[in-house]
């Protein structure tokens, strides 16, 4: 791990730089207050995402999802029980495809409830479907 870390706040957007030392012991955003590794479930618009895509240093993992969805409203306690879990290894975030759609249309989803795993600024790997916590941990786990 690097001795410094990037992380955005997937509260108000503000980039944040601290001690890897830190991680841990629960830093904040610069900015907000907000705490940057919680292992809480943000919800996060099209502009945070970008930025966290780009400059992150933990993996970010994000549930594409939209209020309609059966499937997505009956996974997000596993996808938040999955968040808590990976606290200090991945973040966990989702964005309202119905919201934003422009986002379904740029990474080509098909159909939602779909995670997809971003590390160093790039899309790592793929998991659809509504999945319980234990493959969603799995699913992150496999690539740390």
């Amino acid at each position: 791990m690097p001795e410094a870390i990037k992380l955005t706040c997937l509260s108000c957007g503000q980039g944040n730089r601290f001690s890897a030392a830190r991680l841990d012991a629960g830093p904040k955003c610069a900015k907000c207050s907000a705490l940057l590794v919680s292992g809480d479930v943000a919800e996060i618009n099209m502009k945070i995402h970008d930025k966290a895509l780009k400059i992150d240093d933990l993996p970010l993992l994000v549930d594409y999802w939209a209020p309609w969805c059966g499937p997505c409203k009956m996974m997000a306690p596993e996808f938040a029980t999955a968040g808590k879990a990976l606290r200090f290894k991945s973040r966990f975030a989702k964005i309202n495809t119905e919201q934003f759609s422009a986002i379904s249309q740029r990474l080509q989803i098909k159909g939602i409830p779909l995670l997809i795993l971003y590390a160093k600024g790039r899309e790592i790997a793929r998991l659809p479907g509504a999945r319980p916590a234990a493959e969603i941990e799995a699913f992150v786990r496999q690539y740390l």
